[in-house]
């Protein structure tokens, strides 16, 4: 019997669209007409398959009135903050405009006698497994460079936000990409599994949870297929004591907050130097009151619902262990929540590490600051996680940042800055967040292998 996909509105809990999955015969299916599709593909040349993946960008651009009232209706983000087209635009442009250089052969030499160089050949058939809470943006950061690249690619949206990847597929067929080359699915995890572990796909991409991850690595476990994670996160902030106060308020508490807190690289927990913890503590608690929760679709609105209660039951749940604890919340309870997925955003002080608002993720709109007196105690802090995403770093000394960066476990170091991705940097993570590289270069050499030639010259 076939399997219905819904996307639940976290605005009203009400079944915004669905999709019916499909069979396992008709998944293969996919996976095979895009591995047929793969050879007339990688043999374009490189820059008319950029113009396409370009111009499809763009396609998805002339949607975005309807793309931003749609995407409140399934994840919840308030139409005011107009939807993701600059950083998905940002994102695909960047790594058009590196793909000649990134994907050129690499010369090792050449004589009277020998040529040799190494080619960067694309994998074939690339699945994207993409999340909810960005779901245009992280889908094209292995999209775009894929196609470019020369894969094929299938795409599996979230179900939270089902209606993505149907609206990306429209786009690019609309300006001629062909139809088997950028394929969207709708599957169910069992159909997905056997994908993976029929040998369906030559790379696979997932950005989701730990458990998710690691249900994909298991599945692809002897087939040799490459897979690339990005997972859980709780990236911290350090507020130095010659930080910019104000400049580190402003930024850790939206980093914290935006999106309800619903962000992969969101700060979820900030260790303030002694001398400016009063001070950081008592401004962030006077931002966070002036927000507004409610309706994502009215214009007033700052903050919208989590995306599914039952996210926002487990912030509930961590913020209530942490009190139990003896952890001190800041905020009153705001008249938006309604005890589901409308949930009032916190501080918290008096934390410890004991507490699971300081160890598990929770991607949701809570943050506990802790007090600290050196350099020293906030890296122990820091890397006392399970988890290495990014990390934030306030300070007036570019080179103190760097050495403190230095001793951090984390994929990315910022400097007076958090919560953003250049697609100039890897993107990438350690410990249980995950494995591989997307963006920059190194995204491009993650979505191809190198081949290399040895040519002998006849020289007789």
């Amino acid at each position: 019997m076939a399997q219905t996909l819904k996307c639940i509105s976290p605005i009203d809990g009400s079944v915004f669209a669905e999709r019916e999955a499909l069979s396992r015969d008709a998944a293969f299916e996919v996976a095979v007409r895009a591995r047929v599709a793969q050879a007339d593909w990688a043999a374009r040349p490189l820059q008319e398959r950029i113009d396409l993946v370009m111009a499809g960008v763009a396609a998805v651009g002339a949607m975005n009135e309807e793309i931003v009232p749609e995407l409140a209706h399934m994840m919840g983000r308030p139409v005011r903050y107009g939807g993701e087209f600059g950083g998905f635009n940002e994102r695909a442009s960047h790594m058009a405009e590196i793909a000649e250089t990134s994907l050129t052969d690499i010369a090792v030499g050449e004589d009277k006698t020998f040529k040799r160089y190494i080619k960067r050949i694309p994998h074939g058939v690339v699945f994207v497994v993409a999340p909810w809470n960005y779901p245009y943006m992280t889908a094209i950061n292995t999209v775009a460079p894929a196609l470019i690249a020369g894969n094929t690619v299938v795409l599996k949206h979230a179900t939270q936000t089902l209606l993505v990847g149907e609206r990306m597929a429209h786009a690019f067929h609309a300006v001629e990409v062909p139809v088997d080359v950028f394929q969207n699915v709708f599957l169910s995890h069992d159909v997905t599994n056997d994908l993976i572990a029929g040998n369906a796909f030559d790379f696979v991409n997932f950005t989701g949870s730990v458990g998710g991850g690691q249900a994909m690595e298991r599945a692809a476990a002897g087939t040799f297929t490459g897979v690339g994670t990005e997972l859980g996160g709780k990236d911290p902030g350090y507020v130095m004591e010659d930080a910019d106060l104000d400049a580190a308020v402003d930024t850790l508490i939206d980093g914290a907050m935006f999106n309800a807190g619903q962000c992969c690289c969101g700060i979820e927990r900030i260790y303030v130097h002694e001398r400016l913890y009063d001070d950081f503590v008592a401004k962030a608690v006077e931002i966070v009151k002036g927000y507004k929760l409610g309706n994502p679709l009215d214009a007033g609105t700052t903050m919208g619902p989590m995306a599914n209660v039952r996210f926002a039951n487990e912030v509930r749940a961590q913020i209530a262990e942490a009190v139990a604890a003896g952890a001190v919340t800041h905020i009153d309870t705001f008249a938006g929540d309604d005890g589901g997925a409308y949930l009032t955003p916190q501080i918290l002080t008096n934390v410890t590490h004991d507490m699971r608002v300081m160890r598990d993720e929770s991607f949701g709109p809570v943050v506990g600051i802790m007090k600290v007196s050196s350099d020293a105690e906030a890296i122990a802090l820091m890397n006392d996680s399970e988890f290495g995403l990014t990390a934030s770093l306030w300070t007036r000394d570019v080179d103190r940042a760097a050495r403190v960066g230095d001793q951090v476990e984390t994929g990315t170091v910022f400097m007076n800055r958090a919560d953003y991705l250049d697609p100039g940097l890897c993107w990438t993570g350690c410990k249980n967040t995950g494995r591989g590289g997307g963006l920059s270069v190194i995204g491009y050499h993650n979505l191809t292998r190198p081949k290399s030639y040895h040519l002998k010259k006849v020289t007789t």
